[in-house]
Order: C-alpha cells, then sequence, then structure tokens
C-alpha cells in the first residue's frame, strides 16, 4: 500500500477509534448489556444511547441525573475494563481491513497522523498497543483532554493544532453520527469509514474499509489549500 498512497504534502489525518480503527460497537453494546444487566437496569436501546459519546455522558443516560461523579467515574472504568476483557481474545478479528496497512504507510510517507476520539483512556492504550499503531501518531487526543467531547469539534480542532495543521488542510477519517458532526464542523475534509452506518451522505467519502478501491484515487486529488 506504501507504494500506492499518494497524499499532497500539507494534508494531515485525523483518526477516529472506535468504527475507524477497530469494529468496536458490538462489543460495546454487549459489554453494556452485561453490565446493566449485573445492576438491574434494562439495557434496550444502549447502542443507540452510547454511539458517538463519552462514557460519562452514557453512564448519567443511563443512571439519571442523581449519580454522583465519583459514580460516574466507577461505573464507566468498570465496564471499560469488562469490554477489554471481552475484547482481548478476538481482537484481530475486529481491527478494520486494511487499516493498520493503511495508517503505517502515511506514517511511513511523512504524513502527519493523529488519533482523536471520545474513548477512555485505557481503551487508548489498550488499542494502540495491539495494533502496534502507537508511533505513528504524532497527537493522541482522547476524551480526557478536551472539555465539549464530539459532536462538539473540539477534539478534532485540538488534534490538528498538536499537528500544526490547520484543520481545512486535515482528512478526517470517522465512523459516527455524531463524530461525523464534530468533523464536519471542525472544517476539515471527512471520510466515511462504513463500520456503524450503511451510508453517511454528508462525508466528502464514504468507504466500506480502507481496502475500499475508491480511497487511495479520492486521496491522491487531494491538494492543501
Amino acid at each position: 500500500m506504501r507504494e500506492n498512497l499518494r497524499v499532497a504534502p500539507g494534508l494531515a489525518f485525523l483518526f477516529d477509534m472506535d468504527g475507524v480503527l477497530i469494529e468496536s460497537t458490538g462489543m460495546h453494546t454487549r459489554a453494556w448489556e452485561e453490565y446493566l444487566a449485573r445492576h438491574g437496569i434494562p439495557s434496550a436501546g444502549v447502542m443507540e444511547k452510547m454511539l458517538g459519546k463519552r462514557n460519562d455522558q452514557i453512564v448519567r443516560v443511563l443512571w439519571g441525573p442523581e449519580i454522583t461523579e465519583d459514580e460516574v467515574f466507577r461505573h464507566g472504568a468498570e465496564k471499560e475494563r469488562l469490554y477489554r476483557e471481552l475484547m482481548e481474545p478476538v481482537f484481530e478479528e475486529h481491527v478494520v481491513k486494511g487499516v493498520r496497512e493503511f495508517v503505517l504507510a502515511a506514517s511511513a510517507a511523512g504524513v502527519p497522523c493523529a488519533l482523536a476520539t471520545n474513548a477512555e483512556p485505557a481503551n487508548v492504550e489498550f488499542v494502540l498497543g495491539r495494533t502496534g499503531l502507537r508511533d505513528c501518531f504524532r497527537a493522541i487526543v482522547d476524551g480526557h483532554q478536551v472539555q465539549r467531547p464530539k459532536p462538539d469539534p473540539e477534539v478534532f480542532l485540538t488534534a490538528a493544532a498538536r499537528l500544526g495543521v490547520p484543520p481545512h488542510n486535515c482528512i478526517i477519517f470517522e465512523d459516527s453520527p455524531g463524530g461525523l458532526e464534530a468533523a464536519r464542523a471542525s472544517g476539515g475534509r471527512v471520510v466515511a469509514v462504513l463500520t456503524t452506518l450503511r451510508e453517511a451522505p454528508a462525508a466528502d467519502l464514504a468507504v466500506r474499509d480502507f481496502l475500499d478501491p475508491s480511497l487511495l484515487p479520492w486521496l491522491s486529488h487531494q491538494t492543501a489549500r
């Protein structure tokens, strides 16, 4: 892939994590269902409640506004620990097709790359460690490093600033409705990875995964402004 990747100077890549590096929606849903069952809380509709949101937001939706900050942290941490336990033995099956090779090729070609995610720091370490991609990212912005999580664009604007690249010269890879909204609001160019959605008409390009034949030709036509 390295030989076929053509990216104009001045452009950067920003990657979401869940749904872009790893197909995790199903496993996060399963982890929430199991965790909620332990606490006697109905899990109907939990996938819609969690998509694109930061963990503290999800916990408050599920437990209600009376929950304390300590309880928010504890429930979030315990659920994410369960998620990692469930994902560990099947991790490779969930890596998005072609993403490891794509990120390695972009990094080797000198394209500035950043990770910009609502995810918990422990999950970021888990995924980057298992994929071996940590050193490819010049900047890593997780959900604890911004005041306003997606769908606010702050995480992408922060990542772009850390790379020293204007947002309009960033190509953002996203999958969820809230993430795509944040990417568009940042002023970047948006590639929807269709691991979560069936279509994303508001994106500049929509691909099944990083082996999609439309991706590299589209990237080769992008220029810095």
